[in-house]
């Protein structure tokens, strides 16, 4: 299977800019994913890929084929790109069987009824609906429709399988071995597939790679352990998975080799060092629009809530030898089956949310000591510092 490239792929709706001056690849055989919130472009930037939306500018390339560059007037039309594509919604035709809507493809390419009937079999076995072929499109369960779609995408070998929301219309149980199992499927016929998701648990099970967008734009890509335990800039850290950021007003020493800075608490004021490593700088038109249109604060520190100890006073564990801890009292606790979830005040304006395993019993109303190594918090400055 081919790769793909974006080179600074744009799309404008009038004045609305969808996507601005996308640039990524997919490696031959990768699934990536653009994950992101409604709006920011990542269905736009598909179907774009799929001829379905015609670019404002930048190129296409799959495999040695540019299939659209504004630049030297290159479109190719949506069907002839080579291209297998699942909706959100199955389009599943009710009036044929289920062998019958996945030869569809085929029969649109004039490929002869033998070697149809062989393929349609062939993609039934490989979805998991062998023997099926011949049962009333109908009578499917919605697992067995997100099935025939993906078979239907694939029946032609295409060059490229994009995936728009495929899982979104499953219940829960379902998405979630549906998922596995649509990656197992990838691995093993080694396609190259882009995909869209809004789900971030569904974007870190499936990848190869992250596209996070916003707005129009791009701010990370990476694996999924990179995206998620370094995220570039302060959307990225509070949109994938759970955090606790924090603001900084001011009092940031920022060195060479890190920054210093101190936190309010209720026993005092914690002095925090962090290597430079730990340091993000970002556009402050960015850090504003997170803060609503307010004035960029100084710094703002982020840590995800499982990196946080948590202990009563009287048996503080330190996370390692250089860990930062804050006292703070309890605000609440939840059970949530594997684990609890806390809230707590380590000063009169900030609480921080801390998973912990449920052999922490401390309850609400208690003094409990929070533990912080240096090296699982991440501190965003904007660029005009």
């Amino acid at each position: 299977m081919p790769d793909i490239a974006l080179d600074n792929l744009s799309k404008n709706f009038g004045p609305l800019v969808a996507v601005d001056g996308a640039t990524l690849t997919a490696a031959d055989g990768e699934l990536l994913t653009l994950l992101g919130p409604s709006g920011c472009g990542k269905t736009t930037t598909l179907r774009m890929i799929a001829g379905l939306e015609e670019p404002s500018g930048g190129s296409i390339r799959i495999g040695d084929r540019t299939v659209y560059d504004r630049a030297r007037g290159i479109d190719v039309p949506a069907e002839m790109r080579g291209l297998g594509m699942v909706f959100q919604s199955y389009a599943i035709w009710p009036h044929m069987t289920v062998a019958e809507n996945i030869a569809y493809p085929l029969r649109m390419r004039h490929v002869d009824r033998a070697q149809q009937k062989a393929l349609v079999e062939k993609v039934l076995d490989l979805v998991g609906l062998g023997g099926l072929g011949d049962k009333p499109s109908t009578q499917l369960s919605g697992g067995q429709q997100q099935r025939v779609a993906l078979a239907r995408a694939l029946v032609f070998e295409p060059a490229l399988l994009l995936l728009d929301e495929p899982l979104s219309n499953l219940d829960a149980k379902l998405r979630e071995q549906m998922r596995f199992e649509l990656r197992i499927m990838q691995q093993r016929i080694g396609l190259t597939a882009v995909y869209v998701t809004h789900d971030q648990e569904e974007a870190l099970t499936l990848s190869d790679h992250l596209v996070v967008m916003n707005n129009g734009e791009i701010e990370q890509i990476g694996t999924p352990t990179e995206v998620y335990e370094h995220p570039t800039t302060r959307f990225v850290a509070q949109f994938i998975g759970k955090g606790n950021m924090i603001d900084v007003a001011s009092g940031v020493d920022w060195q060479v080799s890190g920054a210093r800075l101190a936190l309010p608490s209720g026993a005092g004021t914690i002095e925090i060092h962090l290597p430079a490593r730990s340091i993000r700088t970002e556009p402050a038109r960015k850090v504003t629009a997170m803060t609503n249109g307010k004035a960029a604060p100084a710094a703002s520190l982020f840590v995800r809530p499982e990196k946080i100890a948590i202990a009563s006073e009287a048996r503080a564990a330190m996370k390692s030898a250089q860990a930062v801890q804050f006292p703070g009292r309890v605000l609440g606790r939840a059970y949530v089956g594997n684990r609890a979830e806390y809230l707590v005040a380590i000063n009169e304006a900030t609480s921080l949310k801390v998973e912990s395993s449920t052999d922490v019993t401390v309850g609400a109303g208690a003094e409990v000591v929070l533990s912080i190594a240096p090296e699982d918090m991440v501190l965003y400055r904007p660029s005009s510092q």
